[in-house]
């Protein structure tokens, strides 16, 4: 089976980027970035805040099924996956234990220092509206993380520090890990 790699970050690490670079690496591949599917949604859209309600819960729940399901019907299709979502400090991505169950998963956080992640995203943002919400995202990414990198290189997670890193590095150490 070909593989399928899951990105998850803080707003503003890479995710897309690494994950639009990754795939680019194989043959026949697919890159699924789960916020294009969020916004797909026309009329009632949940953005994630410090207001973590039921209807974003159902919005982020649907979207991961849906990915789930896009990520299997592509790999059966000999496609090489690369999924990116946001490290969701609520649910911590349960959402996508079936996915994490098979073996041909790779699970890999970018995690490059605070300051980075808040420097690439005020060199990115649009607004000082928008900065402040993403700024606001990446603090609440980072206070979760501080408790968990442990556990989660312990479930089998690739931490990477991307903060000294060009995407082409970080898509080189992703695969030298997993191949």
């Amino acid at each position: 089976m070909a593989p399928i790699f899951f990105l998850a970050g803080a707003p503003a690490v890479g995710k897309s980027t690494t994950a639009h670079a990754l795939a680019a690496r194989f043959q026949r591949s697919v890159h699924i970035p789960v916020d294009d599917l969020r916004e797909m949604v026309v009329s009632g859209l949940v953005l994630p805040s410090g207001d973590w309600n039921q209807e974003l819960v159902d919005q982020l729940l649907l979207a991961r099924k849906t990915v789930i399901q896009m990520a299997f019907t592509y790999q059966e299709a000999g496609f090489t996956i690369v999924i990116d979502d946001f490290w969701d400090q609520n649910s911590q991505l349960n959402e996508y234990s079936q996915l994490f169950k098979k073996p041909d998963v790779y699970k890999i956080l970018l995690l490059p220092s605070q300051r980075v992640a808040e420097t690439r995203s005020f060199n990115r943002s649009s607004s000082e509206e928008e900065n402040e919400y993403i700024a606001f995202g990446i603090r609440l990414v980072y206070e979760s993380l501080d408790k968990e990198i442990l556990d989660l290189e312990h479930e089998g997670w690739l931490v990477v520090d991307t903060s000294e890193m060009t995407i082409e590095d970080t898509v080189d150490h992703i695969l030298r890990f997993f191949h």
